[in-house]
């Protein structure tokens, strides 16, 4: 599999308005976009640290994922995402080689982004993401 670098880490929050102190005030970064992706019920907002983006995800729903993930595990890192070239390439490699997926063809995220999750039990206890530009 091809990763060109990482794209963003994902952080779980229940308010992205109650952490935008901590990530603009102690660390002095910008948040530069604030979004809803309505079909994953959830709200993002993004910060750049030098090509690496951190992504701050708040629960629109509590049927959300996020919403399920911070009442079992508490906030925190929630995955790790990875930019490849072609993410439906990725999936059918990632597939190939035993690895359980989440999605099995990519689907729309933030930022325009396609996107698709591969299985933490097949992947060392870590949600990874797959993702490239446009959302397909």
């Amino acid at each position: 599999m091809e990763l060109t670098h990482i794209e963003h880490l994902g952080i779980a929050v229940k308010s992205i308005e109650a952490c935008l102190p901590y990530y603009e005030g102690v660390l002095g970064l910008k948040c530069y976009n604030i979004e809803e992706v309505a079909d994953q019920k959830v709200k993002t907002a993004f910060f750049k640290v030098g090509q690496t983006k951190i992504e701050l995800l708040e629960p629109t729903s509590e049927d959300s994922t996020i919403a399920k993930f911070i009442e079992k595990k508490g906030e925190g890192i929630h995955h790790i995402a990875f930019a490849v070239p072609d993410v439906q390439a990725a999936l059918n490699e990632a597939e190939e080689k035993g690895v359980k997926l989440i999605d099995k063809a990519p689907r729309g995220g933030a930022e325009g982004l396609s996107i698709a999750f591969l299985h933490p039990k097949s992947t060392c206890s870590v949600l990874t993401e797959l993702c490239m530009p446009g959302n397909k």
